[in-house]
């Protein structure tokens, strides 16, 4: 681990610089331990796919003693607030829902049903959150349904499409352009800033995709704005 100041305020924790759940456990685990550990002067601590970013006050905290203590911080000792779950998302494919899942299809030189079923098979590590409030970068996407990002973007996509560019998978969670490949909906509001969580999962966490008919997203649709869908997740450590 490399730590590298940012200006006068913030301290950058640079890991081994590759994409792998390997790498991004162990950022996970420095951004647990430095929660756990309750510094004060620690402002804000930013999680990405091989990296930690660590805002601090260096009115409270001076970098010099900020650094000492990343140095020697034992990631073994998290509490436990690093537990992760796997969230299942519910799907509507195809359609007006996903008017691009037949040119994925075609480009994988498959069925439809079989992109849908090789989408869906997968636990998809969310490696960090950024680009849109709660836009889960997932890692894990079988390559064989991997499809190029559109020539000329979107210039809006709606709230909860899910898309596929390049070798990555994600959901919209509000409305934005966007360039990926739409292949289905998703009827739950990933971001509500109204919520007392504004976004429903964290880096660390994983996301399970379930595929659903067009009645069934309409009904946890009604049951989103009622607030009484009960998202299902469950532990994985």
């Amino acid at each position: 681990m490399e730590l590298i100041p940012v200006g006068d305020s913030a301290v950058l924790l640079r890991f081994e610089q590759k994409i792998s759940p390997e790498i991004n456990a162990q950022v996970q685990a420095a951004d647990a331990a430095i929660r756990d550990a309750g510094w004060d002067g620690i402002l804000e601590t930013i999680p990405a796919f091989a990296s930690l970013l660590v805002e601090y006050d260096p009115a409270r905290l001076s970098y010099a003693d900020l650094s000492g203590r990343l140095q020697t911080l034992n990631t073994l000792e998290s509490s436990g607030k690093g537990d992760a779950f796997v969230y299942t998302i519910p799907v509507c494919y195809g359609g007006s829902f996903g008017e691009d899942l037949e040119d994925v299809a075609e480009h994988a030189g498959i069925s439809v049903d079989e992109v849908i079923r090789r989408h869906s098979a997968v636990d998809y590590r969310i490696y960090m959150l950024g680009f849109l409030p709660g836009f889960p970068y997932l890692g894990g996407l079988d390559e064989s349904i991997a499809c190029p990002r559109l020539s000329s973007p979107r210039q809006r996509i709606a709230p909860g499409s899910v898309g596929i560019g390049g070798s990555q998978t994600g959901v919209y969670p509000i409305a934005s352009p966007g360039g990926w490949r739409l292949i289905g909906t998703t009827p739950l509001k990933l971001y509500d800033p109204n919520r007392e969580e504004p976004i429903l999962y964290r880096a660390g966490d994983s996301i399970r995709f379930a595929p659903i008919t067009q009645g069934e997203f309409e009904t946890i649709a009604r049951q989103v704005e009622e607030g009484t869908y009960v998202l299902e997740k469950e532990a994985v450590r």
